[in-house]
């Protein structure tokens, strides 16, 4: 084929939304902390167990409120950890769609925002979860499932999409004077 007879190529895939969010674990811990808003601290709310950690930085954006009540959470793609509370501005570049059962029968959706660190030098460039290395992307799929089997809670991965979708996820999860 002839470089004039090639499809000419076209931009479909939406922009990545900027968003900032609130790192409530740092890549590489094994301490899980939760923000608690009624003493405007962080909480260690587990620890895993040797050899298990957070693949990256995992926080929430602020503001929101998923179909669980809580922040909209959000893995945010960083070669090196921060701290908790650090604040980090983040393309969002996808959404792991996900189906948990509680050991008590009780099922619930627990999806998760991907984001990539404005400042990082080696995802800064990611604008889709459809560029991230798919090896990548399932470890990260991996670890949502594998953590949750320590508290006997059943995770089910049923999609991932990209940044369109997540785009379209955060409005209607706004809440206060963000409200879309």
């Amino acid at each position: 084929m002839k470089k004039s007879d090639a499809p000419a190529e076209t931009n479909s895939r939406p922009t990545p939304q900027i968003v900032d969010v609130v790192i409530e674990t740092p890549k590489g811990s094994r301490n899980k902390f939760k923000y608690d808003p009624n003493t405007r601290m962080f909480k260690l709310s587990k620890i895993f167990p040797q050899g298990m950690m957070f693949p990256f930085d995992f926080g929430f954006v602020p503001s929101t409120k998923a179909e669980d009540g809580d922040p909209l959470d959000v893995l945010v793609l960083i070669e090196e950890s921060t701290f908790p509370g650090c604040l980090l501005e983040c393309a969002l570049i996808g959404v792991i769609e996900a189906q948990q059962r509680e050991p008590n029968g009780k099922s619930n959706r627990n999806d998760r925002l991907i984001a990539a660190a404005r400042q990082s030098l080696l995802y800064s460039e990611i604008a889709d979860i459809r560029d991230l290395n798919a090896i990548v992307l399932r470890h990260v799929e991996a670890f949502f499932v594998n953590y949750q089997k320590l508290r006997d809670v059943e995770v089910a991965i049923l999609a991932h999409h990209g940044a369109g979708h997540a785009n379209d996820i955060l409005p209607t999860a706004r809440i206060g004077k963000h409200a879309a």
